[in-house]
């Protein structure tokens, strides 16, 4: 038997099948994002909340004992200090559920990435 695959609508619909304590950390996830790149584009990517700006910015996703974040092997990169307290790998960062979330942190990624994305929209134009 053939399992049926998930598939989510948008991002609140994402958001919703968590229970309220991992709602209430996506969210203020997304708004820490939005509030950081307004311009942002938010949709459904590989199964996860995404905002792109310029090509893709920011992923992330709910797991057990989780909230991986993805942006991007440079986004990981240029936090290697600040990040190296959490398990990751190239483009991906973990966030435990059992400690506190760094939203200044992911606000600071997040920055970043749509300031690496427009000097990329810059640079094509010279």
């Amino acid at each position: 038997m053939v399992e049926a695959k998930i598939t989510y609508e948008s991002i609140d619909d994402y958001i919703s099948k968590f229970p309220s304590e991992i709602q209430e950390i996506l969210s203020t996830i997304r708004k820490v994002i939005k509030e950081t790149a307004p311009d942002a584009i938010e949709k459904i990517s590989y199964q996860m909340p995404t905002f792109t700006l310029h090509g893709n910015l920011v992923h992330f996703a709910a797991f057990k004992n989780h909230i991986g974040f993805y942006p991007t092997p440079n986004g990981i990169d240029a936090f290697k200090e600040e990040l190296s307290v959490y398990k990751g790998a190239k483009g991906s960062i973990q966030f435990p559920l059992n400690q506190p979330m760094p939203y200044e942190l992911i606000s600071k990624i997040v920055k970043f990435r749509v300031a690496e994305n427009i000097k990329k929209v810059e640079d094509k134009r010279k």
